[in-house]
């Protein structure tokens, strides 16, 4: 399970009480949830104007935030090809694995300075972010890009004697060259045919030379024969093959050409196995630094609305709660019953439900601080 609800109460005579509290409520006797407190520091509180103000920025800063978490997570999951194991390994919060990260939350002072105000706090995460959504998109651009040169290239390599690549298949002793009456052609046969091309094709047409064809090279279905024949039957020879259902591929060895092609395959295969290491490096980095202040913003976000709904001086306990699946309804019940006494009109609102004034930020509204932090970033492609 990894949703975790971030909620917070004020303090009773001290913050243990309400810890405590909650403890017995939720852990003591029923097994609801799994609780840690969730330390948030001493923040500068700043004018309630500035608080109510930010409250609405930090609601779309954690929505642009928590996007930018996931678009990282799902492309270093594109990247590893969906290999679940190897992504969730690579998805690491300061080198830990993200539940440990949340549980264990410690404000990371260097990053976010709390002498600063919450605002700057607010800007230099809505700063970092943007760098890294912008730095994905050129990134995933570039990767992208020789990743799907490089699969059309395969898929020429690999797809039917019709139409793929010939640059493995054929080879220059396979072709009368430099003939001035003699052209060497490539027919595509069904494997149920062969017995009947051997018997047919030197009759196709008139100037077919005979005892010319040869097997070059075959898959599940068909077989690609060469034969040769004089230039200026090619038109009749095609036409003939058509009907006995013989594809002829227009093809002329090149022997430039085929080594281009050859030498194209190899240098998008070397650039791109050169930029994966760097890739998933910066995105293992980059989804930490990116989850960090993700949850950071959590923590600003619990603290705005705390002061805001418990008021001066600052005094409320945050805390982290693991629900047990099975129980969330019931912890919802118990949570309920223990803070009700708090905001007597919070009978439960419903986002859907537009009340003007009232930011709900998409999200349920109760009588306590409430937030929730889903750890499941991952949309796998079944």
């Amino acid at each position: 399970m990894t949703e975790f609800w971030l909620i917070s109460a004020p303090g009773e005579k001290t913050c243990q009480q309400t810890w405590d509290k909650l403890m017995v409520a939720t852990t003591r006797t029923n097994n609801l949830s799994a609780n840690n407190k969730f330390n948030i520091p001493d923040l500068k509180v700043g004018t309630l104007d500035v608080l109510v103000g930010l409250s609405d920025e930090l609601a779309k800063l954690d929505t642009f935030v928590e996007s930018v978490v996931k678009k990282v997570a799902q492309y270093m999951a594109d990247v590893l090809e969906d290999s679940r194991d190897k992504v969730q390994e690579n998805l690491l919060a300061n080198g830990v694995d993200l539940v440990t990260y949340i549980t264990r939350f410690q404000w990371d002072m260097a990053k976010y300075p709390i002498k600063q105000s919450l605002k700057n706090i607010s800007e230099i995460i809505a700063k970092q972010a943007s760098q890294i959504d912008n730095d994905l998109k050129a990134r995933a651009s570039a990767y992208n890009n020789l990743k799907g040169n490089l699969q059309n290239l395969e898929r020429k390599n690999a797809g039917s004697l019709l139409t793929r690549s010939l640059a493995d298949i054929v080879k220059k002793e396979d072709f009368v060259l430099d003939s001035e009456y003699l052209i060497t052609m490539l027919v595509v046969v069904p494997k149920t045919s062969y017995a009947d091309w051997q018997k047919t094709y030197e009759t196709l047409s008139e100037m077919v030379v005979p005892r010319s064809t040869k097997l070059v090279f075959e898959d599940n279905d068909s077989g690609m024969f060469s034969v040769t024949l004089f230039r200026k039957a090619i038109d009749d020879f095609k036409h003939k093959a058509r009907e006995n259902k013989y594809t002829v591929r227009d093809f002329q060895y090149n022997e430039e050409e085929l080594k281009a092609d050859k030498e194209e395959m190899t240098r998008l295969s070397t650039d791109k196995k050169k930029q994966f290491g760097p890739l998933v490096r910066w995105l293992k980095v980059n989804f930490s630094e990116a989850f960090i202040a993700w949850i950071h913003i959590k923590a600003l976000r619990v603290f705005v609305e705390s002061v805001l709904r418990y008021g001066l001086p600052v005094n409320f306990q945050a805390m982290l709660l693991q629900p047990n699946k099975k129980n969330m309804k019931k912890l919802r019940e118990v949570l309920s019953d223990l803070y009700k006494h708090l905001d007597s009109s919070a009978a439960i609102i419903d986002a859907a439900m537009d009340i003007p004034g009232l930011n709900l930020s998409q999200q349920e509204y109760y009588p306590y601080v409430y937030y929730k932090i889903d750890c499941n970033l991952l949309d796998f492609k079944v």
